[in-house]
């Protein structure tokens, strides 16, 4: 059954400051069969809302020649150690477009932990010699301190992995795709500040070279869950 993401708009409106768990869980999964659980969000000025569910996979867009940043994120804002998964489609995107494939958690601009995919802009492209049928991943902690790691990979399905764990109170972040270890930092801070769980595109300056060509689109099958130290 397909159906869009309005009920999910609305439900932001009401939930945005009130639903807070006291406490993260211990293991949530999310198929999509529907959104519950979920909050629809935008930054941006187009109040269309861009994204749907159908036969348990989430479809989120952008338009061409727009600066649309669509996101849907966790009502739960508690999330904190363990290892966080997104079965993630990653479609092919104009040459030089400025679009973002998201999957990431975030507390607030200074504390955010990110998959980010997209073209990529020609510099980055030729310094990583990506192939024609190939993107490029940024993993990037946004503050506290910051750092970002690019990788160029295909177009397609993958598994995107943060796996958080505590050293001396502060967070260690592995960033993981399909099963490959690909970056590690030690944060600044820990436990005092949770996370939403996020999945978005994005129509982002610093991912091409220029204003998205045509429509582009991301699916999410799952998104996963499991705390731990």
């Amino acid at each position: 059954m397909k159906f869009s993401c309005l009920f999910a708009s609305l439900f932001v409106v009401f939930l945005n400051t009130q639903f807070v768990s006291a406490q993260a869980p211990k293991k949530a999964e999310w198929n999509f069969d529907d959104l519950a659980g979920w909050q629809y969000v935008h930054q941006d000025n187009n109040p269309e809302v861009q994204c749907d569910v159908d036969k348990g996979i989430l479809t989120i867009y952008t338009k061409a020649n727009s600066f649309d940043r669509k996101k849907l994120r966790t009502a739960d804002s508690t999330f904190t150690t363990g290892r966080y998964t997104w079965k993630t489609f990653i479609s092919e995107m104009g040459e030089g477009d400025m679009t973002s494939i998201g999957s990431w958690i975030y507390h607030d601009d200074h504390h955010e932990i990110d998959f980010e995919v997209g073209y990529g802009r020609k510099a980055v492209r030729e310094r990583l010699k990506a192939a024609p049928d190939e993107v490029i991943a940024y993993m990037t902690t946004q503050d506290n301190p910051y750092k970002s790691v690019r990788k160029a990979i295909k177009t397609g399905w993958h598994i995107f992995e943060l796996d958080i764990t505590l050293v001396d109170g502060k967070y260690k972040v592995d960033w993981l795709i399909d099963n490959e270890l690909v970056s590690t930092v030690q944060q600044t801070y820990g436990e005092e500040i949770p996370f939403h769980i996020y999945c978005s595109v994005e129509n982002l300056e610093f991912m091409g070279d220029k204003p998205a060509s045509k429509d582009n689109y991301g699916m999410y099958d799952y998104v996963k869950y499991v705390y731990h130290k």
